[in-house]
């Protein structure tokens, strides 16, 4: 470690493990983050700066959309050079969405992004928020005999494990250990020491830094399913205002291989929509070339989302859409690894 105290920024965008309950009335209130020491004194040990910022209002996490990735990203490129790590507190339900979002939005990045939240408020008996907590903090204010951050990329905290933000989904609605990445191992492990997974870790580009806020949000998401109807496909890959469709498909890459199905999609790739295939299964890739029906898919002009989940699937062509109006730009960057999302 560099002898010279780090410094993290704690943004609270809202969640779970911002609530304390109220002893009037038992009922779930934001506590005050500038009591935040108060609230977890074994801050303290650390020889890292602390400070905090709160969105006004606070979003629920079922209710974030691009405008709350747009401002946590200014808000991070604002403060970018007076810290050398941020932790955002967020709610579980989309924290996989966002922690996407943020590691396509934030080009060149140098330091450590920590997504955490809780299952438990922080103040009640047996929460997980400390924990959480605490160890997002370390790590956002953990550094190389160099100087330089550990972990400079976008990633997700949650009981115990440090996964690479874009590589994340939620899988436990109850309990403590939400989510995993089941296609790229764990950055970091937390036992009595955190241990650091330095073969996986993404080093920084050498590019410099820089926010990317234009979104284009025009994509759809067409989950094919037993039974699903002609009437159900048109309307999602032929619908007027997208101008992309994500398939969520079967095993490796497959779908119905029924004449009208095949026809709907071939239809949608004339007409220059962007189509990309991704998989149902938590754990695996598209390979398009392994049966025919998803060969059929892409010989019709289905681009394949390999080993990507959804949500870094949606994230990225938010942003690569904004970039370009010019959707063979978008096309011919999907495929690519940008920011580790897809193993190749």
């Amino acid at each position: 470690m560099s002898n010279a105290k780090a410094s993290v920024l704690l943004i609270y965008t809202g969640g779970t493990i911002g609530m304390k309950e109220d002893p009037s009335d038992q009922t779930l209130r934001p506590f005050d983050f500038r009591s935040l020491m108060q609230e977890v004194p074994e801050l303290r040990k650390f020889a890292i700066d602390i400070h905090s910022c709160t969105f006004d209002p606070l979003i629920d996490s079922s209710d974030i959309e691009p405008g709350m990735w747009k401002k946590l990203a200014e808000m991070i490129a604002q403060n970018y050079d007076a810290y050398d790590g941020f932790v955002v507190l967020h709610g579980t339900d989309t924290m996989a969405y966002s922690a996407s979002a943020l590691s396509f939005m934030l080009s060149g990045l140098s330091k450590p992004v920590i997504f955490t939240g809780s299952q438990l408020p922080i103040g009640r008996p047996r929460t997980d928020g400390k924990e959480n907590l605490i160890s997002s903090v370390e790590i956002a204010g953990s550094r190389e005999a160099d100087g330089s951050a550990t972990v400079p990329e976008v990633c997700i905290f949650f009981n115990d494990l440090l996964l690479r933000g874009n590589r994340s989904t939620k899988i436990d609605a109850g309990g403590f250990e939400a989510f995993r990445s089941p296609n790229c191992p764990p950055l970091a492990e937390a036992g009595i020491e955190i241990n650091y997974n330095r073969d996986v870790i993404l080093r920084p580009s050498g590019k410099p830094f820089g926010v990317h806020t234009e979104l284009d949000t025009a994509v759809s998401i067409l989950k094919v399913h037993p039974g699903i109807t002609e009437r159900v496909v048109e309307d999602i890959l032929l619908g007027r205002r997208t101008r992309a469709i994500i398939l969520e498909t079967f095993g490796c890459g497959n779908a119905p291989s029924r004449d009208w199905f095949l026809d709907i999609v071939r239809e949608s790739n004339a007409r220059g929509k962007i189509l990309f295939n991704v998989t149902q299964c938590l754990r695996g890739a598209v390979n398009m070339d392994l049966y025919a029906t998803g060969r059929a898919l892409k010989d019709a002009g289905v681009l394949s989302g390999g080993d990507m989940t959804t949500e870094s699937a949606l994230a990225k062509l938010f942003v690569l859409m904004g970039q370009s109006d010019d959707n063979e730009y978008v096309k011919a960057h999907l495929e690519e690894s940008l920011m580790g999302e897809i193993s190749l």
